[in-house]
């Protein structure tokens, strides 16, 4: 799952509000506990209204073309898949029922009985072939194709070197999906629960191709429905009277103001405009921290927050170049005076609570680099010289508008001066944008971050691979492509984890990009909003929370 987030003009909006005291979600939450003037004393039933920030503005609410966390926390609201998970993490029946497949190739899915889409449509075995085809077609260009090459015939499919007939998906009636992938996949249930294996409505789709793009023509089958988009600004979900769990959903309304400035969203909370904050000020996640504040939450995140090395780009084709600007970096000091949320300093790619054969995959992994100033400048030296040159040229370091962000840039670029004698410059821009610089190669240094799009390694270790998306670093190495490839095609766990080790070893051995931390995931929650939980691999879900609007007022 892409990346972490927030533009001026939704800053100064998010400071009207707070100036104001007034709601910028429209009239919804004044309904709480108005009294109906009945002769009884009874009050109206009350609107269950929940507000909460979204760092930045989708870059798209489809489920074939989203990338970002700024896409998926909306989608994994608005939609369901084949399956969905518990807050306790267990994979149970989505719109189908839980399959077992004997070679683990082989799966059909049966979409259950009265699976409605948010317009009234049956929900069909149709719409969910044509939305994984969808993806995959090379005109789609989605970032996230390659979820799906675990399919039998699908990465042939989108190079353009294979048909869709041969694209092992297939509806045999409105309520049978057959499925067959290339080769046993391990964690493919766990996939099916994830955005781009989502649905679409196939007939809004061909009726309308731009239907995601407002909230007016938007159609999806989860918990709620998107009934207002104002770009830049808002977004508003309501619950979907044709879920069919409804009657779990409490929430009548959520709304998300969007907002580039954590500080923003930390005083709209403070001021009651904000039920749920998320990200926090990393000088406030710090004091919450020592504090005992029953509304501040923090747990492990499936996430690591690390810096590509544009390996296009001179000097940082060298290796030694790359290794020295790694072993100059103080991680303990950015954890424990920047960051400030009891991040993990990293020295790999994997986080922590993803099981191994034995134990926990990223403990036995350990350190594979230590922080080392003399021998970054020895290395520094000796990479500049093999490149013809005498020193670092000044560069850059891109980042999305987030006060985080800046101040963990400003700290390397700090350590950067201080340890090597290098001129850093610092670029901000909006998260899609910066997405986009990335994927275009128009940068040298740039802030990243990956979210785990299921609980196995292989969700970090194939984002290196010479034809992944998701290279932005723009690094090519055959072996590490074979190693990876072997554990695809494998399910002998021993196997496909050796495979892992080897390659996050010669990853970080060549350094193409540079692991800062893994994160963890500090938010506030009103004590009057309950059932909120938090996966290791998502941002908080909402789906089954209640709020206590009297408690509210």
């Amino acid at each position: 799952m892409k990346r972490n987030k927030f533009s001026f003009f939704a800053l100064v909006i998010g400071l009207m509000v707070v100036i104001s005291g007034c709601n910028s979600f429209g009239e919804t939450e004044k309904t709480s506990t108005k009294d109906s003037g009945k002769s009884d004393g009874k009050k109206e039933a009350v609107e269950k209204v929940l507000n909460l920030n979204n760092s930045s503005e989708p870059g798209s609410l489809h489920p074939g073309t989203a990338e970002g966390t700024h896409d998926s926390w909306i989608l994994e609201h608005a939609f369901e898949g084949l399956t969905k998970k518990t807050p306790e993490g267990e994979i149970v029946d989505g719109m189908a029922s839980v399959p077992t497949s004997e070679d683990g190739i082989n799966w059909i899915f049966k979409i259950k009985e009265g699976m409605k889409w948010s317009n009234g449509d049956p929900v069909t075995a149709h719409d969910f072939e044509f939305a994984w085809k969808y993806a995959l077609a090379p005109e789609t260009a989605s970032e996230y194709a390659y979820q799906l090459f675990y399919l039998e015939g699908a990465e042939a499919y989108n190079a353009g070197t294979g048909t869709v007939d041969q694209v092992g998906v297939k509806a045999k009636d409105d309520t049978t999906l057959e499925v067959k992938l290339a080769q046993a996949t391990p964690y493919f249930l766990d996939l099916t629960s994830f955005y781009t294996y989502y649905p679409v409505n196939k007939k809004v789709q061909e009726e309308n191709p731009k239907w995601f793009t407002e909230a007016t023509s938007y159609v999806s089958n989860g918990p709620f429905k998107l009934t207002e988009w104002k770009h830049k600004e808002s977004v508003k979900l309501e619950k979907n009277e044709n879920y069919y769990d409804k009657d779990k959903i409490n929430l009548d309304v959520v709304n998300f103001v969007i907002l580039e400035d954590e500080n923003t969203a930390w005083q709209m909370y403070q001021s009651g405009e904000l039920d749920l904050a998320y990200p926090l000020p990393q000088d406030v996640q710090g004091q919450l921290a020592q504090s005992n504040n029953k509304e501040f939450h923090n747990g492990p995140d499936l996430a690591v927050y690390y810096y590509n090395l544009n390996n296009d780009v001179k000097p940082f084709n060298n290796i030694k170049v790359r290794k020295a600007l790694s072993l100059a970096i103080d991680r303990k000091t950015i954890t424990e005076n920047v960051a400030q949320g009891g991040q993990q300093s990293a020295y790999s790619v994997v986080p922590p609570g993803i099981p191994d054969v034995n134990g926990d995959y990223q403990e036995n992994t350990g350190n594979l680099f230590t922080e080392d100033v003399e021998e970054a400048k020895k290395l520094l030296a000796e990479g500049l010289a093999e490149e013809g040159m005498d020193k670092l040229p000044e560069f850059s370091i891109l980042y999305n508008t987030l006060a985080g962000h800046q101040k963990i840039a400003e700290a390397v670029q700090e350590m950067w001066r201080k340890n090597l004698g290098v001129t850093v410059t610092l670029e901000n821009t909006e998260f899609q944008v910066k997405l986009d610089r990335e994927k275009a190669g128009k940068y040298q240094v740039s802030r990243a971050g990956w979210v785990g799009d299921y609980v196995d390694p292989m969700t970090f270790m194939d984002l290196w691979t010479s034809d992944n998306s998701h290279n932005d670093a723009n690094w090519k190495n055959a072996e590490y492509d074979q190693l990876i490839k072997e554990a695809k095609q494998t399910m002998d766990q021993q196997v496909r984890m050796d495979n892992m080790h080897k390659a996050e070893k010669l990853l970080m051995a060549e350094m193409p990009i540079i692991p800062i931390y893994f994160y963890t995931k500090p938010h506030m929650v009103k004590e009057y909003v309950t059932g909120v939980y938090t996966p290791i691999n998502r941002y908080p879900q909402f789906i089954y929370a209640d709020v206590d609007m009297d408690a509210k007022e």
